[in-house]
C-alpha cells in the first residue's frame, strides 16, 4: 500500500484537470495501471526567489544575530587572492 492516494490511469485521463490542480497545490498521487503502482505525480519544488541584502540581514530577528561585516570577513578569508597557473608545477 502506498503512502499517497492512488489514481488509476483511466482516472488520470478523465479527471486530469482536477488531479493536476491538486498536484499544483501540493498533493502527491501514486498512479496505478491494472492495480499495480507505475509512478508518482509529485509537485515540483518552487524555486526560491531572490532575497535582497536587507531581507537577508533582517531574517534572524527571532534567532541569533547576524553581522554582515563578519560574514564578509569570513568570505574574504576563504578566498585565494593570488592567481595561480594551473599548469605550473
Amino acid at each position: 500500500m502506498s503512502a499517497h492516494p492512488e489514481v488509476t490511469q483511466r482516472d488520470l485521463r478523465s479527471r486530469s484537470r482536477e488531479i493536476m490542480d491538486a498536484v499544483e497545490s501540493g498533493q502527491t498521487y501514486t498512479v496505478t495501471r491494472d492495480g499495480h503502482p507505475v509512478g508518482e505525480l509529485v509537485p515540483i519544488r518552487r524555486r526560491r526567489r531572490f532575497v535582497t541584502r536587507e531581507e537577508f540581514t533582517a531574517m534572524p530577528k527571532g534567532g541569533s544575530s547576524f553581522s554582515l561585516a563578519a560574514f564578509r570577513a569570513d568570505q574574504e578569508a576563504a578566498l585565494d587572492d593570488e592567481l595561480s597557473d594551473p599548469y605550473a608545477r
